[in-house]
C-alpha cells in the first residue's frame, strides 16, 4: 500500500460553472450519488449563498449522501458561512470551504485590501466558522501568483485559527509543473502540520495552459495529500484537472508515485458518460482516457502490434475503467430486471419513481426502434432527470415543410394553467418551431450553438440536440433527444427557455443576497447564529 491521496470532487460547483453545464436538482443529486459510488472522498456541492437554487441543491445533496463529505463554498463573509451551514448541516460529514484572494493583483484590484487586512479577515472568519464546522478547508485564491513569504503567513494564520485542510489553487492555470511542484515541496518543508498529516495539503489546478493534470501530479509527488478535480475536466474557462486523468496517471505510473485512492476505476467511464449526457458537454474524440479514439487503432502497424500484444500501443486496459466492447442490446421484450441490471452496471441509482419513468421512456423507444443500445439508455436517464425543470411544457407541435413551400410550425405550450398557441414561419422546420416558441413565450432569443448528434447507430437512431440560447445577454443551455429530430430540437430549445425562466424567478433572491453579502464584507456586520 502506498501513501493515500484524497480525491476532492468539485464537478457540481466549479464544473457546473462551465457555460452550458448547469444541471437540475434531480440531476445534481444523481451525479452526487454516482460520484460517491465512484469513491470520491469529498464532494463540493455548490455555492449556497449565490441563489435559492444553489442552496437547495447543496441541501439535497447533503441530505442524500452516506459516506462522502459534503462541502459548501463560502467567501470570507459571515452571511456566507451562516447560509452554507444551513445548507450542509444534515450531511453525514458537513464541511466548509472558505476562501479569500491573496495575490497582489487580487488584493489591489478586487479586494482593495492590504496584507494585514487579508490576514485579519482570515482569522476573523475562521474563528466565526468554527462554531459551526469541525472540518474547514481554506483556500488562498490565486495562491500560485501570491508572494511565497505572504502565502506561508496566510497558511500559518489559517491553521492557527482552525483550518483542517489548506488548498493551494492555481486559479488561472498559470503555473508550470516544475514550478508548482517546487512550491508544494517548500510548503511541506515549512509547515510542520503538513509533515505530520494533522492538516491536509490540497491542490486545485485549472487547465488554461493544458497543464492541470501535470501540475496536480507534480503536487502529489511533492507531498500533497489531496487533489481537487472535476469529472471529464469540466469547469470555468479551459476547465479543471480531470478526475480520470489524475487517477489513471497515478495508476499507470505507480512506479513513480506509489499512492492509492479510493476510486473504483471500473466506474470511471460509465460515470463520465453519465455526466456527458446530463450536461450535453461532449467528449472530444481524442480526449485522454474517455475519447472515442483512445482505444482505436487505424494504422496497420499499430493494429498488428495490439493484436500481437495489447501493451505495445495501449498503456491502459479499457476494461479497467469500465469501457466494454460489448453493449447490452435491449428491445421491447426486455423486462425491468434487465434494465435494472444495466443501470447497476453503469453506476446509475434511481428512485422508484425515476426508474418507472425511465422504463416507460425505454418502452416508448423500444416500440419505435428494433434495438435499444447503451447510448440510448444514457440519453433516456438524462432526459428523465432533466425533465423536472419548471416552466413551459409542449403538448403538441405541427410542422409543414418542403422544397416548394415556406416552412411553418404551430405549437402549443402550457405553463401552470395557462395555454399558449402560436404559429410562425422560418428558414426550415426547426427554425419555424423556434420562432413559434419565441412567440408563445414573448421572448427574443439568439441561437449561439446548435449541435445534432446521433445516439447509437443505425438509420433509426435517436437524435440528440444540444443548443445554447442567448436571452437578455445571458447564455442558457438546452438538451433533448428523440427519434424525431424536429421534436428533439423543440424540446432542447424549450429546455433552455425554462432555464431562463427558472433563473428569472430566482434572480430577486440572488441579487439581494449579493448586495447584502457585499455590504456585510464591507462593514464586517452579519446576523449572528
Amino acid at each position: 500500500m502506498g501513501r493515500y491521496i484524497k480525491i476532492f470532487d468539485t464537478t457540481l460547483r466549479d464544473g457546473e460553472q462551465s457555460p452550458g453545464a448547469s444541471m437540475t436538482l434531480d440531476q445534481k443529486v444523481e451525479m452526487a450519488e454516482a460520484l460517491e459510488s465512484l469513491g470520491v472522498d469529498v464532494i463540493e456541492a455548490g455555492f449556497p449563498v449565490s441563489s435559492k437554487v444553489q442552496f437547495e441543491a447543496v441541501r439535497r445533496v447533503a441530505g442524500t449522501l452516506k459516506t462522502a463529505a459534503v462541502v459548501g463554498l463560502s467567501r470570507c463573509v459571515k452571511k456566507d458561512i451562516d447560509i452554507t451551514y444551513e445548507a450542509v448541516k444534515d450531511a453525514v460529514h458537513p464541511m466548509l470551504h472558505l476562501f479569500i484572494a491573496t495575490s497582489p493583483l487580487h488584493r489591489e484590484f478586487k479586494l482593495k485590501k492590504d496584507r494585514s487586512q487579508v490576514l485579519e479577515s482570515i482569522a476573523t472568519h475562521l474563528d466565526y466558522a468554527r462554531q459551526y464546522f469541525k472540518r474547514i478547508e481554506f483556500s488562498p485564491e490565486d495562491a500560485s501568483r501570491t508572494e511565497t513569504d505572504f502565502l506561508l503567513e496566510v497558511i500559518k494564520t489559517a491553521i492557527a485559527h482552525g483550518a483542517t485542510t489548506i488548498n493551494i489553487p492555481d486559479t488561472v492555470g498559470f503555473s508550470m509543473p516544475d514550478e508548482f511542484g517546487e512550491l508544494i515541496e517548500k510548503l511541506v518543508s515549512e509547515i510542520p502540520e503538513f509533515q505530520s498529516g494533522a492538516v491536509d495539503l490540497s491542490v486545485h489546478c485549472h487547465n488554461d495552459l493544458g497543464l492541470a493534470a501535470a501540475n496536480s501530479l507534480a503536487a502529489v509527488k511533492a507531498g500533497a495529500s489531496q487533489v481537487e478535480v472535476t469529472l471529464n475536466g469540466i469547469g470555468e474557462r479551459a476547465g479543471n484537472c480531470a478526475l480520470e486523468e489524475l487517477v489513471m496517471g497515478l495508476e499507470v505510473r505507480r512506479d513513480l508515485y506509489n499512492v492509492d485512492t479510493r476510486i473504483q476505476k471500473e466506474y470511471l467511464y460509465p460515470t463520465g458518460k453519465l455526466l456527458q449526457n446530463l450536461t450535453g458537454l461532449l467528449f472530444q474524440r481524442n480526449k485522454p482516457i474517455f475519447g472515442d479514439n483512445v482505444f482505436t487503432h487505424e494504422s496497420g502497424i499499430h493494429q498488428h502490434g495490439v493484436l500481437a500484444h495489447r501493451e505495445t500501443y495501449e498503456i491502459m486496459n479499457p476494461n479497467t475503467i469500465g469501457r466494454h466492447s460489448e453493449s447490452l442490446v435491449m428491445g421491447r421484450h426486455s423486462g425491468k430486471h434487465a434494465l435494472q441490471e444495466k443501470l447497476r452496471q453503469y453506476n446509475i441509482r434511481l428512485s422508484e419513481e425515476q426508474f418507472q419513468k425511465v422504463f416507460e421512456r425505454f418502452a416508448e423507444i423500444a416500440d419505435k426502434k428494433k434495438e435499444v443500445y447503451d447510448e440510448d439508455l444514457f440519453s433516456i436517464v438524462s432526459n428523465v432527470l432533466g425533465g423536472t425543470i419548471d416552466g413551459y411544457r409542449m403538448p403538441y407541435f405541427h410542422v409543414y415543410t418542403g422544397n416548394t413551400l415556406i416552412p411553418s410550425a404551430t405549437i402549443k405550450l402550457i405553463e401552470k394553467d395557462e395555454e399558449y398557441i402560436a404559429s410562425a414561419t422560418g428558414d426550415g422546420p426547426v427554425d419555424a418551431v423556434f420562432n413559434a416558441i419565441d412567440k408563445c413565450c414573448h421572448i427574443t432569443t439568439r441561437l449561439e450553438e446548435y449541435i445534432i448528434q446521433a445516439v447509437g447507430s443505425g438509420k433509426d437512431a435517436q437524435g440528440q440536440v444540444k443548443l445554447m440560447l442567448e436571452i437578455e445577454q445571458e447564455l442558457f443551455a438546452g438538451k433533448a433527444s428523440s427519434t424525431d429530430i424536429v421534436e428533439a430540437s423543440a424540446l432542447a430549445y424549450l429546455n433552455a427557455v425554462n432555464r431562463y425562466v427558472l433563473k428569472r424567478l430566482s434572480n430577486g433572491h440572488s441579487e439581494a443576497d449579493e448586495q447584502e453579502s457585499q455590504m456585510a464584507e464591507a462593514t464586517g456586520k452579519s446576523r449572528t447564529k
